[in-house]
């Protein structure tokens, strides 16, 4: 492939970290998002000491191990048109494929800091992701305010606490995380998004769509006068949200995987890039062997066998495998910790075979 056809790539999916996402084109007129909002570089420093801070974590390790196998190209080029159209990308593929490790690796690549995690139940809503509010903890924390001595006696409706302390029982979820105003994108992997209720991917159309949400507890104070209101992110900072509106200004690179459980609605589908992650290959499950468990492990033990029976038993007998599991059994080896038992127990699918 020509130096010209690359040029393009911002994400290169070569594990070398860069600075190159200054370099992101502007949005596609369709996906602009014009908001007007004063940078609050409170946050954005304590960002950038998050992200030093971060260096060396077990996330960090997770996006310097990622390999990419056959197909790369496919999947390289579907990542940065994400960034380019900014757009969701949802992944699918069998377990143990590296859907969830490739939001790693984009974040790692483009030095965007952590991720952020979604992990979907079937219990999981739109709300949850965008925000949580304590109410009942504020009502507990004013009524012991009151019953401190010399508190003065108030009626029900003066009892109710003021707007000044809601803050700290309102934390940002990640997805609602995600879309706060920052210069640039972060990334946010909603992971098994396949798990949920049928309600939740319509239910985030319009935040895909608009890049902004409202919290409405902060909406009706600011209508009370109560314009600014500082809040707890899921990263553990904190950001002054004005008018109950919290308004997106770089939008986030979105991962969500799916273990293809089920289908998605055409609306949603329609605002997402999908790509499938391939099994890797007897050679490429060699590559993945060595990056997690380091160079010397080839040297010093001989893994032909380990990975040629994995390899035949997710393929000919069409057992379904994840990668995780071969890493389990080489890892045990390492340890002279082997037997033919073992070897199955190590190797049983992750589906009931008849």
């Amino acid at each position: 492939m020509s130096d010209k056809h690359q040029d393009w790539r911002i994400f290169r999916g070569d594990r070398q970290p860069c600075r190159r996402i200054e370099n992101l084109p502007p949005p596609p007129p369709w996906r602009e998002f014009r908001h007007q909002i004063e940078p609050q570089n409170d946050y954005w420093e304590d960002f950038q000491k998050l992200i030093r801070r971060s260096e060396s974590s077990r996330d960090e390790k997770r996006g310097e191990t990622f390999r990419l196998h056959t197909q790369q190209e496919k999947i390289i080029d579907a990542v940065n048109a994400a960034l380019y159209l900014r757009r969701p990308l949802l992944v699918t593929g069998k377990p143990g494929t590296g859907k969830t490790s490739l939001a790693y690796a984009v974040a790692y690549e483009l030095q965007l800091g952590p991720v952020l995690k979604w992990p979907i139940t079937t219990r999981s809503t739109l709300e949850e992701g965008l925000y949580q509010y304590d109410a009942l903890g504020r009502l507990q924390a004013s009524q012991l305010q009151e019953a401190e001595p010399g508190q003065k006696q108030q009626s029900d409706e003066q009892a109710q606490p003021s707007g000044n302390n809601i803050g700290e029982f309102i934390r940002l979820g990640p997805l609602g995380t995600a879309f706060l105003p920052t210069p640039h994108p972060r990334v946010l992997l909603i992971d098994e998004i396949d798990k949920s209720d049928i309600n939740l991917p319509n239910n985030l159309l319009n935040l895909l769509e608009e890049g902004e949400f409202d919290i409405p507890v902060l909406k009706r104070l600011a209508k009370q006068g109560d314009n600014s209101v500082t809040v707890g992110t899921a990263d553990d900072l904190n950001f002054l949200i004005v008018g109950g509106k919290v308004l997106c200004q770089s939008f986030p690179l979105i991962v969500m995987t799916s273990n293809g459980e089920r289908d998605f609605p055409p609306a949603f589908l329609r605002r997402c890039l999908r790509v499938e992650m391939p099994e890797p290959t007897k050679d490429e499950l060699k590559t993945i062997v060595k990056a997690h468990l380091g160079e010397e492990i080839s040297q010093v033990t001989d893994l032909t066998d380990l990975i040629k029976e994995f390899a035949e038993k997710r393929d000919r007998e069409a057992l379904n495998l994840a990668t995780d599991q071969l890493l389990n059994a080489v890892f045990m080896r390492t340890h002279q910790a082997e037997t033919p038992e073992l070897r199955e127990l190590l190797f049983k699918s992750l589906t009931n075979q008849n």
